[in-house]
């Protein structure tokens, strides 16, 4: 099981990206998905998540600006990115939480970070 993370790309101030992530393998359910983010120098930090159920929480910078979504029958959790900063660059990762697979529950699962670029 692993999560594949595509998106990202440069753009200039208050343009929009979309990022996705998906999970590959046998799974049963996924409990949280989220998108983290790290920018050069600062610590790796949490964007947004969603639980299965439709719990989201949302960094408050990024509040009104980006939307969080997922797909539980394809295991994918999408995140769109409006209004974008030169402060959202980062390299941004999803992440899996409470991962059921073949009746185990595996540990947190990371994607490849992809990175997004804002120009002011």
């Amino acid at each position: 099981v692993q999560l594949q993370a595509s998106g990202g790309g440069s753009v200039q101030a208050g343009g929009s990206l979309r990022l996705s992530c998906a999970a590959s393998g046998t799974i049963s359910s996924i409990n949280v998905m989220g998108w983290y983010r790290q920018a050069p120098g600062k610590q790796r930090e949490l964007v947004t998540d969603i639980a299965r159920a439709g719990d989201i929480n949302y960094k408050d910078s990024v509040k009104g600006r980006f939307t969080i979504s997922r797909d539980n029958d394809k295991n994918a959790v999408y995140l769109q990115m409006n209004s974008l900063k030169p402060e959202d660059t980062a390299v941004y990762s999803c992440r899996a939480d409470g991962v059921s697979s073949m009746g185990l529950m595996l540990n947190v699962l990371w994607g490849r970070g992809t990175q997004v670029t804002v120009s002011s």
